[in-house]
């Protein structure tokens, strides 16, 4: 519970004690800052969709195999 106390002790006191950055972000690199974290994130996302997708496409890859082998045996009853 000290700790915690502290903490935010502490964290208070730089918050209070903060001042403005007087900073300027002009257009073009906001841009290239916010273009750049979306493509991360597609990027990102579309390993997640690869690493999801590549059992299930498998998965029907098989079926169709299996299908497609069970469909070229002659049948019991017509090679009699």
């Amino acid at each position: 519970m000290m700790k915690r106390t502290v903490f935010f002790t502490a964290l208070l006191a730089v918050a209070a004690f903060a001042s403005p950055a007087m900073a300027y972000v002009g257009p073009g690199a906001g841009l290239s800052v916010i273009g750049a974290l979306i493509g991360v994130l597609v990027a990102v996302g579309a390993a997640a969709v690869f690493v999801v997708g590549w059992p299930i496409r498998r998965m029907m890859r098989r079926r169709k195999q299996l299908a497609e082998a069970r469909s070229d045996r002659p049948k019991s009853s017509a090679v009699r």
